[in-house]
């Protein structure tokens, strides 16, 4: 074999093994722009950590001036928390979201009944934070105003019910349909009791909206990575804990292990949904 053909076949390999590593190099990459799966029993649900950094959005452009006012019962640091669930149960989830979320809703229609049977049996306290990024990345005001919406349900003791409907009736995420503040109102009519005078008035006329601004500060500020973001007892959970994918029955597991020895909780919070 002649010199200048050991050289060439040498050269081809060279460029082969650089194809190779640039192709690794590609695949590494992909992967980390996948958004991890969680699939949660029988549902066969794809809860998918959040789609959206926190932060790579800025500051929110829907924000309006005006006073902070708290929703009735809002608790924790700045009463930025909603709580749900007996004030004295030995565990605590801590759970930020953002109403236009896509990955909040998969991950609230998929552990609903599971947060609220634990919730009801005293096991489990949820202290619910909003968030506004969706608004910040892709434009619009809908998870502002759903956001104000579902403070002015804290304000008639029917947050959780109504939190729950507006996941349950989430519009696609680009269309921004929770900007219409008819929409959430005739949502409301799915919620006993909720849709009055005074509900009305609280979300045509934005009372919450810097209070919501005020907490979606707080998760700008915060060392979050995206919505969903679910901590229990401080500690992450979502897509997974200890090397365990989360799924409902990992998170009653997990709940148990934490209160094993404690007494189930008795005191609800009032006017806080149940």
């Amino acid at each position: 074999m002649s010199e200048k053909n050991r050289d060439g076949r040498r050269a081809a390999r060279e460029r082969l093994l650089q194809e190779r590593e640039l192709d690794k190099a590609r695949e590494k990459r992909r992967r980390l722009l996948i958004v991890s799966a969680a699939v949660v029993g029988v549902l066969g649900l794809a809860a998918v950590i959040g789609v959206i950094a926190a932060g790579s959005g800025g500051k929110d452009d829907s924000t309006e001036a005006g006073p902070v006012v708290a929703p009735s019962g809002a608790e924790g640091e700045e009463q930025l928390a909603l709580p749900a669930g007996a004030s004295d149960a030995p565990s605590t989830l801590t759970i930020w979201e953002d109403f236009r979320c896509p990955a909040c809703a998969q991950f609230e229609n998929g552990f609903r009944d599971t947060i609220h049977e634990l919730t009801d049996s005293g096991q489990l306290k949820v202290e619910y934070h909003l968030a506004t990024i969706i608004d910040a990345n892709v434009g619009g005001t809908g998870s502002l105003r759903a956001a104000n919406a579902a403070a002015c349900a804290q304000d008639a003791g029917k947050f959780v019910p109504y939190h729950d409907v507006l996941y349950q009736n989430q519009p696609p995420e680009t269309e921004d349909g929770f900007a219409d503040t008819k929409k959430l109102i005739e949502l409301a009519g799915k919620v006993e009791g909720l849709d009055t005078p005074a509900f009305r008035s609280c979300v045509e006329e934005g009372r919450h909206n810097s209070w919501v601004n005020k907490s979606a500060q707080a998760f700008r500020e915060g060392s979050f990575t995206g919505t969903p973001t679910v901590l229990l007892n401080g500690k992450p959970v979502f897509p997974q804990k200890d090397g365990e994918q989360i799924s409902p029955e990992n998170l009653k597991k997990w709940v148990t292990e934490a209160n094993a020895g404690k007494q189930p909780g008795t005191v609800q919070p009032s006017p806080a949904g149940s």
